[in-house]
């Protein structure tokens, strides 16, 4: 009697996984057919497969699962974990430390605002213009402040330019700690504030040379203006000479 339950044992832990199950598995995983794997997964993780709890810690983890479960997948790690699992090891101390760094991973996806793209060297005031200039001293001075706001705003642009995706700003610790729809959220905010940022500078340099130009034609108009008053009231001896 006690043979013939030793061998059903062993006929229930044979039919629960083997190996062709666990590849097949990682094979519907590879292929995207995440329902389909975690049905294998599940039957293999529960007849205690330590590969297979690992996968299904990573599929809750990483929302192939369908969702996003976190207490989930910390079960399942450490299911994974205490038979040795050193993979499953490493995803528990990764999960320990998104704990202590979830400030900095909501600082990416809603808080940050670009602000070092915009200030320091790459603020650029918009000079004020008068209507018209009349004195060459005045004309003089505004011309440098235009050309001082050129520069730094063409300064501006290629830094803005470089600095595309915003995503690229992101640490590197804080990225491998952040989950895909931790990472999606991140990318549509810091797109939605590369957008903003240019597009306020945009706006804003539109009006200033809209101003500039209004200045430039009325200074201009009475440069001629006075020109032709001056010529027009020398004396008729010197105009002849």
């Amino acid at each position: 009697m006690k043979k013939y339950l030793f061998c059903l044992t062993l006929l229930i832990s044979g039919a629960a996984w083997s190996a062709d199950d666990i590849a097949t598995a990682n094979a519907l995983f590879e292929k995207k057919s995440y329902p389909q794997a975690l049905q294998m997964y599940t039957r293999l993780a529960n007849a205690g497969n330590a590969e297979a709890q690992l996968h299904m810690g990573e599929m809750y983890l990483y929302g192939e699962a369908g969702a996003i479960d976190l207490p989930k997948a910390e079960s399942w790690f450490k299911k994974s974990a205490a038979k040795g699992n050193r993979t499953a090891i490493a995803a528990l101390e990764m999960m320990k430390k998104r704990d202590v760094r979830k400030a900095d991973i909501a600082y990416w996806m809603s808080k940050y605002d670009g602000a070092e793209l915009r200030t320091g060297q790459y603020r650029c005031p918009i000079p004020r213009v008068p209507a018209m200039s009349k004195q060459n001293d005045e004309i003089t001075a505004i011309g440098a402040k235009v050309t001082a706001w050129q520069t730094c705003y063409n300064a501006f642009v290629e830094n803005i330019n470089a600095a595309a995706p915003l995503t690229k700003r992101i640490p590197k610790d804080i990225v491998d700690l952040m989950t895909k729809d931790e990472m999606t959220v991140a990318t549509k905010h810091l797109e939605e504030v590369y957008k903003r940022i240019v597009e306020d500078a945009r706006v804003e340099s539109k009006l200033f040379l809209a101003d500039f130009n209004v200045w430039r034609d009325a200074t201009d108009a009475y440069i001629g203006e006075h020109n032709q008053m001056t010529k027009d009231a020398k004396p008729s001896s010197q105009r002849k000479n």
